[in-house]
């Protein structure tokens, strides 16, 4: 890019990176958690630009990680959002799964998609011009930004240094993973120099990612199994940096309350909900997602534990 800067912001949980580019029309890509939306607004302004002088927002997708500061930025500075027109749909009706936060328990403030996005569209900063590239899998929605000048992908959840997103096949279907592998397979025909995923450190070598993520994808065809365990110990790691761990005594309640988690233990599992609480716990100990601190089970992921006054208000689309 000639004169266009991008600015890489690492966050920790429960917050997605953020990427910003500075240019004459500055564009920010992803919002973070709903309850970092203050801090977001200081990371921007860190950065020299004003919030109320953003073109757009774009989310790769809808999820609370992703879209939380959304709300702060619209309602407060105006600030016009962007993503692909499936997303679009749901949001702009207040469709109760939206985002899906109410089956996975995640609260998202309320907000309207001001320009709906489709494949192969063009984004303008002023000195570049970035692609839209539909790569579904994580969500049916999620989308890459693709600057070919420069060489630089932006990725959303499609992959990350080490790993890949977590897979919904209840919410976006059971050939998630063919959607994936079809997404990485059509990212790995571009010249990319640098890549900036969701979560996790930028990316120096975006093709080694690139093909760690699809043995992973291939994997997961041969065991399908193995693709709930992932998508079942990261949203309860998340849940856990919400809520800043969970009591022992809390566990059962709050896990027997939860959609995700009865479709996992009786559709993926074959399991009685009931039956599926300690296997879930002890997985989550195996594995190190999780340990237990004076009998509270904790997230074992660098993070910073929302406000408590704000995971109270529990806004979910269905109250938008």
């Amino acid at each position: 890019m000639k004169n266009a800067n991008i600015i890489f912001f690492e966050r920790k949980f429960p917050s997605a990176n953020m990427i910003l580019i500075k240019d004459q029309l500055p564009i920010l890509i992803d919002t973070g958690f709903g309850s970092d939306s203050k801090e977001t607004v200081q990371f921007i302004k860190s950065a020299g630009i004003p919030p109320e002088e953003l073109h757009l927002v774009v989310n790769t997708h809808y999820h609370s990680d992703h879209v939380g500061g959304n709300h702060y930025l619209q309602k407060n500075y105006g600030v016009k959002i962007a993503a692909h027109s499936w997303d679009a749909a749901s949001i702009n009706t207040g469709d109760p799964e939206a985002c899906s936060s109410e089956w996975l328990d995640q609260s998202v403030d309320p907000y309207q998609v001001d320009l709906k996005l489709s494949d192969n569209d063009h984004i303008e900063t002023g000195s570049s011009t970035f692609q839209v590239l539909h790569t579904p899998g994580h969500t049916l929605g999620h989308i890459s930004l693709y600057e070919p000048e420069s060489e630089i992908l932006i990725c959303g959840d499609l992959f990350h240094r080490d790993d890949v997103g977590w897979l919904n096949i209840f919410r976006e279907g059971v050939s998630s993973i063919q959607r994936s592998l079809e997404s990485i397979d059509r990212i790995s025909t571009l010249q990319v120099k640098r890549a900036y995923s969701g979560h996790g450190p930028q990316i120096e070598d975006p093709h080694r990612s690139i093909d760690t993520a699809r043995k992973r994808l291939e994997n997961w065809l041969k065991n399908p199994e193995r693709v709930s365990w992932h998508a079942c110990k990261r949203i309860f790691a998340f849940t856990l940096i919400m809520k800043d761990g969970l009591p022992k005594e809390e566990i059962e309640t709050y896990l027997l309350n939860c959609g995700w988690f009865h479709d996992f233990a009786r559709y993926t599992f074959q399991l009685q909900p009931e039956e599926f609480i300690q296997v879930l716990v002890d997985e989550m100990i195996r594995s190190g997602a999780a340990s237990w601190h004076q009998q509270r089970l904790i997230a074992m992921a660098p993070y910073v534990a929302p406000q408590k006054e704000w995971l109270d208000q529990n806004i979910k689309p269905k109250d938008w």
